[in-house]
Parts: C-alpha cells; sequence; structure tokens
C-alpha cells in the first residue's frame, strides 16, 4: 500500500471512528447530549480534529441517518424473493414497522427530525436516500395495481398514502402518544393491529374494482 492509499484509509478510518461513536452517544443518551465535544472526548481526538471531516453536528447526524437507511435496506433486501406484489407489498410493511420499532432513535432521526434535512439545505441537495426508498415503494405500488391488486388512480399518491399510514403508526408509538388513548391492553400492539386493519382496507377496496 502506497502513502497516498494509506492516507487513504486513515482518512475513512478516522470518519468512521466518529461515526460509530456519535451513534454510540445518539442511542444510549438521545439527540440533546450529542456534540462535537462529547464526540472528541469519546474517541480521545481534539474538536478541531473532527471538524476536518464534518463541517457540525447537523453533518454528523446527516451521516448517521444514511447508516440507518443502509441498515433498512439491507432488511428490505430479502423481499427480492417475493414474486407476488401484494405480498411483497405487505411485507415492506411490517418490515418497515418493525425497524422503526426495534429502532425508534434511528427513525426517529430519519424521518422525524429536521437536522439531517437541515444539512441537505446547506449543500443544496435532493433527499437521495428517502428518493430511493419512496421509489422502490411507488414501483411495487405500481405493480399491484397493474395486477389489479390495487384500485389507486394515480401511483405516487396511492405510495404516499401507503408510506403515510406507516410512518404515523411509528410516529405516534414512538412519540408515547397512544397512552391515554388507545386501550390498554392493545397498547403495546397497536401497530401491528393497525397495520392489519390498513391491510384490510387495502384489500377491500381490490374487491371493489
Amino acid at each position: 500500500m502506497g502513502i497516498s492509499e494509506r492516507r487513504e484509509k486513515e482518512k475513512k478510518d478516522l470518519r468512521k471512528l466518529i461515526l460509530d461513536a456519535a451513534m454510540e452517544i445518539f442511542l444510549e443518551k438521545g439527540f440533546d447530549e450529542l456534540s462535537i465535544r462529547t464526540i472528541a472526548e469519546k474517541i480521545e481526538y481534539s474538536p478541531t480534529t473532527i471538524y476536518l471531516y464534518f463541517k457540525d453536528k447537523d453533518d454528523i447526524l446527516f451521516g448517521l441517518h444514511l447508516e440507518g437507511f443502509r441498515l433498512m435496506n439491507e432488511k428490505m433486501s430479502v423481499l427480492e424473493y417475493v414474486s407476488d406484489p401484494f405480498d411483497r407489498l405487505k411485507a415492506m410493511g411490517r418490515i418497515y414497522l418493525d425497524f422503526a420499532l426495534e429502532n425508534t432513535g434511528l427513525y426517529d432521526l430519519m424521518f422525524i427530525r429536521e437536522a439531517p434535512m437541515k444539512a441537505l439545505e446547506c449543500v443544496e441537495e435532493d433527499w437521495h436516500q428517502g428518493k430511493i426508498a419512496f421509489d422502490g415503494l411507488k414501483y411495487v405500488v405500481k405493480e399491484c395495481i397493474d395486477a389489479g391488486y390495487l384500485n389507486f388512480k394515480d401511483t405516487e399518491a396511492g405510495a404516499f398514502l401507503i408510506w403515510s399510514a406507516m410512518h404515523g403508526m411509528c410516529a405516534l408509538q414512538i412519540g408515547n402518544r397512544c397512552i391515554g388513548v388507545i386501550s390498554e391492553d392493545k397498547r403495546d400492539t397497536i401497530v401491528q393491529l393497525g397495520y392489519q386493519s390498513f391491510i384490510e382496507l387495502l384489500e377491500f377496496s381490490r374487491m371493489k374494482i
């Protein structure tokens, strides 16, 4: 390995070290406890070193949000073996819900908090990861429409409706908005029950075609 290759590897390794430390702090202590200073203390480097790799806290949070999408996409990869589009759509929903409820901090960062999007605004880029995820959903919804499974007139609007339903259930549960509203005996399973009711609604729509 030459000098330039070694230096490049060292840069990648240090960047990963910073993100790994940030992820650990974020998941263990929460958003407010994450800072350039706390990360620097954890990896035993100066804050100045971190600023060589990340512009600010929002930039680091954007890096963590990218890792969240990588993990979610990894879980979604099993869907390529599901041939029936409606079965694939249902499985996609279950994976999305499970990911959100098992990774509440990451989900909050990926889909609720504004910080990662602020980093995007600074460089005037589109939300590439969100677009990939949404395009994947649109593709499955289009297949379902073509196969007669769904009765949507507009693919994008139908995909947005499905995403909104999944996200809404996750956000309400993660934000503890079900306390005092949902029956206590259903509180722990309300997202799964809500998802099943949503699927029944889609299936009813199919019957009306």
